[in-house]
């Protein structure tokens, strides 16, 4: 991800990642569905160990973008982007989780391009993840770089490892919240934040 400031030099911000070897994913997806009982020579199977490896490269890869800020000229009121469609990976069990992110912030002296708050979930998002560290990613994020008077991440998310295997209950929906200036300390800012974003269940 690539942070601008209007009027301020550039801040690069790549979480750090290994380098993704496409070669080597291949052979271990091979390899892995050999063990599991499948002859990859059938006609069938013989791309699938290529197209598993470009899947999972392709959600293991943060897209660089412009975190384009502006100068705030008085508006001081609650910016929320409500229900950011996104998808991850469990790193337990690397099956993907599905949810809406709602991420909102108080601004102080700048504030930020609408869309670029959809940017930095599917930014954090594309990793192996626990959906309470890209909860707390995203409100990180924007309150390093935007230096809000607030900021307030709620994720809603169904994981697969949870509805697919182990306790088999499809539907169920796991939340988490990372709030950070007068998000977590005012009652009253708080409340209109979750108000606003329970408005969409």
């Amino acid at each position: 991800m690539v942070l601008v400031s209007e009027g301020h030099p550039s801040l690069r911000a790549v979480p750090d990642h290994p380098g993704i070897d496409l070669v080597a994913a291949e052979e271990a997806t091979r390899n892995l569905l050999a063990a599991l009982g499948y002859d990859t020579s059938e006609e069938v199977l013989k791309q699938t160990p290529r197209r598993v490896a470009a899947a999972y490269a392709q959600m293991l890869t943060p897209v660089e973008f412009e975190l384009t800020t502006f100068p705030n000229e008085g508006y001081d009121e609650m910016i929320v982007a409500r229900s950011i469609q996104f998808h991850s990976l469990c790193m337990h069990h690397m099956l993907p989780f599905v949810g809406v992110a709602h991420v909102g912030y108080l601004p102080e002296s700048r504030i930020v391009g609408l869309s670029k708050l959809a940017r930095v979930v599917e930014h954090y998002a594309r990793d192996l993840q626990v959906q309470e560290r890209l909860t707390a990613q995203v409100a990180g994020c924007l309150q390093d770089h935007l230096s809000p008077k607030g900021v307030g991440v709620v994720l809603e998310a169904e994981h697969m490892c949870m509805s697919l295997r182990g306790v088999q209950k499809p539907g169920t929906k796991t939340v988490t919240s990372s709030l950070h200036g007068a998000m977590r300390d005012d009652a009253r800012t708080r409340q209109e934040f979750l108000t606003l974003v329970q408005e969409t269940r």
